[in-house]
């Protein structure tokens, strides 16, 4: 979601431009949902693999497209291999590895001047020296009560009592997930205070979910690995409450802009924050992080551990009956 204002950007300058979007597979039904996008390019390249002969073999197809610019988000040298076998003229990026040659229109970055991530993806749809336009927009996605209504029928769900979705996984590694036995503490005091709670996250997550509804939490849905993205999305619609660890499924949430507790350990709020209005951002403000680490460099994970059940329970929004 935070490349979203950069089509937009593109769209404000470019309007008869034609976007296409190299990602990987999974995010299809998420870039469906962007007008912005014409149409997606799987993105067949696991995360550190250089396969240069299948990237030159890609590069090559994509030829036949005549693109006008490739704008290479990722920093490394080998996100930019495509576009230069492809014979993109104009190609856009930020200075990184190795790329001099690579990119033809390689932009310093100003890490003070732009602090956030979708800050510096939207520096990039605008020309060489332009500023960007602030406020950068607020990504926003938009789930239709008719796919809301398909998705419950199909998993058997109700919105009959309020809905928290929890988001217990984190792709980048442990350190930014928060502890097992504190996402179930916390299901349980919802529970108790008359929510429905559902687990969300992919495959890989479904484990942690087992795990939150062994421990005392029979009643919760294990939905991990159970969806497709879209669905997914669906399903975070229908929270009236989602508590998520820094990860691709809060920056959805926060595009639903869902009342959501935010959990920080290892990453920073200063550089991928919700950019939801309605995202409260939780964490501890200790000497050793934010770290960027996959995994606590000191051993102890304090930044999550410290972070207890009985503090994030007083950042709870209260439910409409409350009010």
């Amino acid at each position: 979601m935070l490349v979203r204002p950069l089509l937009t950007r593109l769209k404000q300058r470019y309007p008869d431009a034609q976007i296409d979007v190299l990602a990987p597979l999974w995010t299809a039904a998420l870039l469906r949902k962007m007008p912005e996008v014409h149409g997606g390019i799987v993105n067949p390249f696991p995360h550190g693999a250089l396969k240069l002969a299948a990237r030159y073999r890609l590069g090559k197809k994509l030829r036949a497209a005549h693109y006008d610019q490739a704008i290479v988000l990722p920093n490394s040298f080998k996100s930019a291999l495509v576009p230069f076998f492809a014979n993109i003229p104009l190609r856009t990026g930020f200075v990184g590895e190795m790329r001099y040659g690579l990119l033809n229109d390689a932009r310093k970055l100003d890490k003070h001047e732009l602090p956030l991530m979708v800050e510096r993806f939207a520096q990039l749809a605008e020309a060489p020296g332009n500023a960007i336009q602030r406020p950068v927009p607020q990504p926003r996605l938009h789930v239709s009560e008719e796919q809301r209504r398909s998705v419950l029928k199909k998993l058997d769900l109700s919105v009959t009592r309020p809905v928290a979705v929890f988001c217990p996984g984190a792709e980048y590694g442990p350190a930014k997930r928060w502890p097992i036995p504190y996402f179930a503490e916390l299901a349980q005091h919802l529970r108790g205070r008359g929510y429905a709670v559902w687990l969300v996250g992919s495959s890989k997550d479904r484990e942690i979910g087992e795990k939150i509804i062994a421990l005392g939490n029979e009643a919760c849905r294990n939905l991990c690995g159970a969806t497709e993205l879209d669905e997914a999305v669906a399903l975070l619609s229908c929270a009236d409450l989602v508590v998520s660890n820094d990860s691709g499924l809060m920056h959805l949430a926060a595009a639903l802009d869902r009342p959501m507790l935010a959990l920080y350990g290892s990453s920073s709020p200063q550089f991928t924050p919700p950019l939801s209005d309605r995202a409260q951002i939780i964490k501890l403000d200790l000497p050793c992080s934010p770290c960027f680490k996959r995994e606590c460099p000191l051993g102890h994970f304090n930044c999550m551990k410290q972070l207890t059940p009985g503090q994030v329970v007083q950042y709870l929004p209260p439910l409409n009956h409350e009010e």
